[in-house]
C-alpha cells in the first residue's frame, strides 16, 4: 500500500508541478481499517484550478490508480473544499476524521463544517442505501454466494452512515466497524450477529458457505431500519 501512495503522488506532483496544492488518504487505508480485498484507498487531490489541461495531465495516472483497485482521486481546487462542506456535510467530516497529509497543504483539518443539513442528509443517505440494498436483493436471493457477496460490500457503507447517526445522538465512536456496531447495538438496539458474521467473513476469519445470507439478511434489514427511525426521529 504504502510504495503504491509514493508511486500516486510522485507521479502527481510530476504532472501538476506548482498548481498541485495538497494530497491527502482518507478513509480506512488512512486509519488502519483498509482490507485490500474490500476496501478502497480513497485520495483527495487539491488543485490551484481544475481545467481540462489539468484533467488531461491526470488522465493516465488516474487510470493506472484505477487499475491499482481503487476509484479515481477526487479532484477539487482549494476553494471548492472549503465551500462545499455544507452539501457534502458526511463526506467532509470523515475526511476530516480519518485522513493522513500525503503532500503539500493540510486543507481538511481546518475546515468549519456547516451542519445545517448534517441530520437529513445522514436520513437521506440511510434509506437511499437501503432501497438499493433491497432492489439488488431482489435479484438474488436465489443465488446465495452473489446475495452474500451483496451483503459483504455494503457493511462498509452502513459502518459509516451508523457512525454518523450515533454522532446525531452525540456519541462519538472510532471509525473501526466493530466498535461502530458495538456502539449501535447499544443506542438504537440493533441486532449485531449478522453485521459481525459479515465483517467476520471480510476478515476472512469465517469461511462465506457457513453463512445463510437469507436468513441473515432478515434481521440485517431490520437493524438498518432501527436506525434510520432513531435518526427521524431527531428533531428536524
Amino acid at each position: 500500500m504504502e510504495k503504491m501512495l509514493d508511486q500516486l503522488v510522485e507521479r502527481l506532483r510530476n504532472a501538476h508541478g506548482e498548481r498541485l496544492i495538497s494530497i491527502v488518504l482518507y478513509g480506512s487505508g488512512a486509519v488502519g481499517d483498509h482490507h485490500a480485498k474490500y476496501s478502497d484507498l480513497n485520495v483527495l487531490c487539491v488543485l490551484s484550478v481544475i481545467t481540462p489541461r489539468e484533467l488531461r495531465a491526470s488522465e493516465e495516472i488516474f487510470r493506472w490508480w484505477r487499475e491499482q483497485g481503487s476509484p479515481s482521486p477526487l479532484l477539487l481546487t482549494e476553494q471548492e473544499v472549503a465551500n462545499s462542506t455544507d452539501c457534502f456535510a458526511i463526506e467532509f467530516l470523515d475526511i476530516q476524521h480519518q485522513h493522513r497529509l500525503l503532500f503539500g497543504k493540510d486543507v481538511v483539518s481546518g475546515l468549519a463544517i456547516d451542519r445545517s443539513f448534517y441530520r437529513a442528509q445522514v436520513e437521506h443517505d440511510l434509506r437511499a442505501k437501503l432501497l438499493r440494498l433491497r432492489q439488488k436483493a431482489s435479484g438474488m436471493l436465489s443465488d446465495a454466494d452473489l446475495l452474500r457477496r451483496l451483503l459483504v460490500d455494503s457493511i462498509s457503507t452502513f459502518s459509516v452512515l451508523f457512525r454518523h447517526a450515533l454522532a446525531l445522538h452525540g456519541i462519538e465512536v472510532a471509525a473501526r466497524k466493530r466498535d461502530v456496531i458495538e456502539r449501535a447495538r447499544e443506542q438504537f438496539g440493533i441486532d449485531p450477529l449478522p453485521f459481525e458474521k459479515l465483517l467476520a467473513i471480510r476478515e476472512e476469519n469465517l469461511k462465506p458457505r457457513e453463512v445463510e445470507p437469507v436468513a441473515l439478511l432478515t434481521s440485517y434489514l431490520e437493524s438498518i431500519g432501527k436506525v434510520i427511525d432513531a435518526v427521524d426521529r431527531l428533531e428536524k
